[in-house]
């Protein structure tokens, strides 16, 4: 038990890299495990062409960081979100290529948190939108699935 007012180091088995090798069988390598972005890289397209949400994904290296450069649904051009810098995560603590991704976009109007998880060659973009300029829209979520 530990004293008041300290906090529990919080480990699942799943965070435990040893624990994982040897249950996957993997031997322990001699240099640290950098997560690829190989998988995630590349144009991606919405497959609904009558989507309201966003149209494209661009994911790209710059050095060593991945970026996202978001399209969302506009008429009659896509509207331009920008790029934003983007976290990777692979399937568990003992693999490298990335599965998955987190990009947060700052409006005037809105905070959107985009991620986008990899599965069976689409990628599945979830986006969950905050407004933040007392309109007083509903936050929401959207899916949309896309393609290369």
């Amino acid at each position: 038990m530990s004293p008041i007012g300290t906090k529990e180091e919080f480990r699942a088995p799943s965070h435990i890299l040893e624990k994982e090798r040897e249950r996957l069988g993997i031997k322990t390598p001699h240099t640290p495990i950098v997560v690829s972005a190989e998988n995630l890289v590349g144009t991606w397209v919405n497959i609904s062409h009558d989507t309201r949400d966003l149209v494209r994904l661009m994911v790209s290296l710059k050095g060593n960081e991945i970026v996202v450069h978001a399209f969302g649904a506009c008429h009659p051009n896509p509207c331009d979100w920008g790029q934003a810098p983007a976290r990777m995560y692979a399937e568990n603590v003992a693999s490298a290529p990335a599965t998955s991704l987190i990009a947060n976009y700052k409006f005037d109007f809105a905070e959107v948190a985009v991620t986008a998880r990899l599965l069976k060659g689409a990628l599945f973009v979830e986006s969950f939108t905050h407004f933040t300029d007392q309109s007083g829209r509903a936050d929401y979520y959207a899916l949309d699935i896309m393609s290369k």
